[in-house]
């Protein structure tokens, strides 16, 4: 085994999608709070010589970041899933009996160039909370672009 040397292709972030509930539901150009932690809890105490030192240990606190999805905005929004299902959650909230009728499970799924799955990303009981479109100007040539958040309550790398 060489050392510091690849036995395998790198991973390359070009080709990434979003999928809820197992079914592709938007290309991505760019993600963002693919952050996996654990909590630390940390107590400073004196040491025998009489320095202070900081003790580290896994803490109760579970920290899940919101997801930032960048992809390119559609052309006609009734059509698509992504903003059927925030148009559903701002009009009708979030029920508190039934925790599941709007929040959905999904994954951050990356491909290679072979179009092979070689990495993956699950979240749990996300929903979407803001939609942002890019800002707009007269001089772009550039696609309008809009950025999703996504709340979500857990998110795992399991590949």
């Amino acid at each position: 085994m060489s050392t510091g040397l690849f036995t395998t292709d790198p991973i390359i972030a070009q080709n990434f999608f979003l999928e809820i509930d197992g079914e592709i539901v938007s290309q991505l150009i760019s993600v963002s709070g693919l952050d996996v932690e654990v909590g630390v809890a940390k107590v400073t105490q004196v040491g025998k010589e009489g320095q202070k030192q900081q003790v580290k240990a896994l803490g109760q606190n579970v920290e899940t970041a919101d997801l930032q999805l960048t992809r390119v905005a559609p052309i006609d929004i009734t059509n698509d899933n992504l903003w059927k299902w925030f148009q559903d959650v701002r009009s009708g909230g979030l029920v508190a009996t039934d925790r599941g009728a709007k929040r959905k499970n999904g994954s951050i799924v990356l491909y290679d160039s072979a179009r092979g799955e070689v990495a993956r990303f699950n979240f749990f009981n996300g929903w979407p909370s803001k939609i942002a479109t890019d800002q707009l100007s007269v001089d772009s040539n550039e696609v309008v672009k809009e950025t999703i958040t996504l709340a979500i309550e857990r998110l795992e790398r399991v590949k």
